[in-house]
């Protein structure tokens, strides 16, 4: 292999040395003072960015713990992105499949993907196209869309409850379910859902061959062997209104307009 030129062996030797500063020498020539306004910088606007998107997850580390997290990021991860916005879920793919760490909390993963989401939902480009859906229309008659920019979200942990006072060791009894979504003016909003509200959620986006809700929710009745379909069926019809008025429903598809050919 062919040496690389002195500009680039320097660009080597400088990145390498902002990452990991302990084991990399500084290239030959640079004054430390310099270097160290660069190791400063750097460390410290990553340190921010992260900081801002997993609030809870740094909360509940020491400020040394912490800044030996993102020190390890720095010296392990490769992102493979240049976007800074994109930084965090590069952090999010370290602590899956780079990061050990014998003291962790058995909750971290599933943490950081809670905190994650919420910025990753806000800057999504993703729009839902209100030209082919009724807002107002029927929730049973119709076939319920849901928005775009409401995700399900299933966790061990009751992530959402995390904090400085409750730090679970033990996951949950029951899976933890959560919707998150982007409101039109661009507001999150939250919500716990129990098993069945989930299950409906998610039959209605899995909806491809565009059932109405009446036939969703007795396709779920079956599944769930409940004996009263018509009991069922008013409970189900609570439970998406329910979610049209949160906005995670966006209302029932509009048919395509028939095409009448004259001869």
């Amino acid at each position: 292999m062919a040496k690389r030129p002195e500009f680039q062996q320097k660009q080597f030797a400088f990145a390498a040395h902002i990452r990991a500063p302990d084991s990399n020498a500084a290239p030959e020539g640079v004054e430390d003072r310099r270097m160290a306004i660069y190791r400063e910088l750097f460390f410290n606007n990553l340190h921010k960015l992260i900081s801002s998107t997993f609030p809870v997850l740094r909360k509940l580390h020491s400020k040394e713990r912490w800044r030996a997290l993102i020190r390890e990021f720095m010296v392990r991860h490769e992102a493979q992105t240049p976007y800074f916005l994109e930084i965090p879920k590069e952090f999010l793919k370290f602590l899956e499949q780079e990061h050990v760490g014998d003291e962790d909390f058995p909750f971290l993963l599933e943490l950081a993907h809670y905190e994650w989401a919420e910025l990753a939902l806000s800057i999504a480009e993703d729009e839902d196209d209100m030209s082919s859906i009724d807002p107002r229309g029927d929730l049973l008659d119709g076939v319920p869309v849901k928005s775009v920019l409401a995700w399900s979200l299933a966790y061990r942990y009751p992530v959402h409850r995390i904090s400085e006072q409750f730090k679970p060791l033990q996951p949950g009894d029951h899976p933890t379910f959560l919707a998150v979504w982007r409101k039109p003016d661009d507001e999150l909003g939250f919500m716990e859902l129990n098993p069945l509200t989930a299950r409906l959620v998610e039959i209605v986006d899995t909806n491809d061959d565009h059932r109405c809700g009446r036939e969703l929710l007795l396709e779920l009745a079956r599944e769930l062997k409940f004996g009263d379909a018509g009991r069922f069926l008013v409970h189900g019809a609570a439970a998406l209104g329910e979610l049209r008025d949160a906005g995670i429903l966006l209302g029932t598809r509009i048919a395509p307009a028939r095409v009448t050919e004259s001869f």
